[in-house]
């Protein structure tokens, strides 16, 4: 059974699990140029803080999801082309403890946050301790936000879907490379697994049940 938005994004048991927006992602030392200008284009940064920001006042929990590396590559596995070309790309950029790792500044990280950093691997649940949180804070629905739709946001998607999780999509807080397909990703393939929604539309809701 269908659940409206309101029902759905409830501060008691909502997540924003933001997915790798990270300085050397999409921020100022960004390893992957075409990622970052997509990122600009469509003002994903300011729009992921406006998020973060209202569920922070509304209760709602926020999850950071971050990619790193140990500088010695142990435990990292470069097993298809996208994280070969990753590790390259960045150099030491996204080795732990490096300032590349950290969040970009419009997301304005609190205490209260949880940041949860993975060093193997494309998606921020498997094989790291993100349900589990989620689960001890009674979370039930999860509004993924960040890049890219091309793996990381779809993949976040499936996995919170297949672990019984309703899964929301504001599809002005997310990018794909390029923008354009993205967008048809969104269309053809979120769009079945998520609800998809707008920033505006979550916040509505946010502010009238607050």
């Amino acid at each position: 059974m269908a659940l409206d938005l309101g029902e759905l994004v409830t501060p008691g048991h909502t997540a924003v699990v933001t997915m790798e927006l990270q300085r050397a992602v999409v921020g100022d030392l960004a390893a992957l140029p075409d990622l970052r200008d997509a990122a600009a284009s469509v003002g994903l940064p300011a729009t992921a803080g406006r998020v973060c920001a209202a569920a922070r006042t509304a209760g709602v929990r926020v999850v950071h999801c971050n990619a790193a590396f140990r500088a010695d590559r142990q435990g990292s596995a470069f097993n298809s082309r996208m994280l070969a070309a990753s590790a390259k790309l960045a150099g030491d950029r996204l080795d732990l403890g490096q300032p590349g790792v950290d969040n970009i500044p419009e997301l304005e990280v609190q205490p209260s946050d949880l940041i949860v950093e993975r060093t193997h691997g494309l998606t921020p649940f498997t094989a790291t301790e993100l349900d589990q949180l989620l689960r001890n804070m009674g979370v039930t629905t999860v509004i993924a936000v960040g890049n890219s739709i091309n793996v990381g946001i779809l993949g976040l998607v499936l996995a919170a879907g297949d672990l019984g999780y309703q899964v929301v999509v504001p599809a002005d807080a997310v990018v794909g490379v390029p923008v354009e397909y993205g967008e048809t990703v969104m269309t053809n393939t979120i769009s079945l697994l998520a609800t998809v929604t707008t920033v505006d539309e979550i916040l509505a809701v946010w502010s009238a049940q607050g």
